[in-house]
C-alpha cells in the first residue's frame, strides 16, 4: 500500500461486473483508517453521537492524506490522544462492506485497520462527535453492538492469528 494514496471516491452505480449483493445498490467507495489503541489488554471504543452503537476510533481518509495522515487526525479528533507509532493490522476490502445511512447515503468502505501506539492516555477526552469513550476487554467485544462492517475486525483481532491481515 503506498503511503501516499488518496482516497478513493467513486460513483459505483454500474451493475456491470457486480455480484448478487451489490449489484443493485448506488454507492460511493471510501478509504477508511481504524485505529486499534489498547492499554493494559483492553481496547479503546468510542459510541458516537451518530450511531447507537459500540465502534472503534476510525474515520474517512481526505483527498489531500495519506492512509497515516487520516489515521492521526482521527483519533487526535475523536480522542484528544496523539499517535507516536502504528503498524498495519489489516485490510478489510470485502465488497459487501457497505453500510446505508440515515440520510439516504450509501458507502462501501475498503478499510486499513492499524495498532496504535499513543504518547499518553493522559489527554484523552470524549468530542462532540462521541457520547463516551471506554475501554473493553478483547473478550467483551462479541457482545457489544458494534458496526457490521467493523466484525470482521473484531474477528481478526481475537483470532490469534499474527498479523498483517491482508484481504
Amino acid at each position: 500500500v503506498s503511503s501516499r494514496m488518496a482516497a478513493l471516491v467513486v460513483s459505483a452505480c454500474s451493475t456491470a461486473g457486480r455480484s448478487a449483493v451489490t449489484a443493485n445498490l448506488c454507492y460511493r467507495a471510501t478509504l477508511e483508517a481504524i485505529a486499534l489503541i489498547e492499554r493494559d489488554g483492553m481496547m479503546l471504543l468510542e459510541r458516537r453521537v451518530d450511531a447507537p452503537v459500540w465502534s472503534f476510533i476510525a474515520g474517512s481518509v481526505e483527498d489531500t492524506e495519506t492512509l497515516i495522515e487520516a489515521l492521526r487526525r482521527e483519533v487526535l479528533e475523536e480522542t484528544g490522544l496523539i499517535v507516536s507509532g502504528c503498524q498495519l493490522f489489516g485490510t478489510f476490502t470485502d465488497p459487501t462492506r457497505i453500510i446505508s445511512y440515515s440520510d439516504g447515503n450509501v458507502v462501501r468502505f475498503a478499510s486499513f485497520a492499524y495498532s496504535v501506539e499513543v504518547e499518553s492516555f493522559d489527554s484523552l477526552q470524549v468530542s462532540d462527535e462521541s457520547e463516551e469513550l471506554r475501554f473493553f476487554l478483547d473478550t467483551e467485544l462479541y457482545e457489544l453492538a458494534m458496526p457490521a462492517t467493523q466484525r470482521p475486525v473484531v474477528e481478526r483481532l481475537l483470532s490469534g492469528d499474527r498479523p498483517p491481515h491482508l484481504e
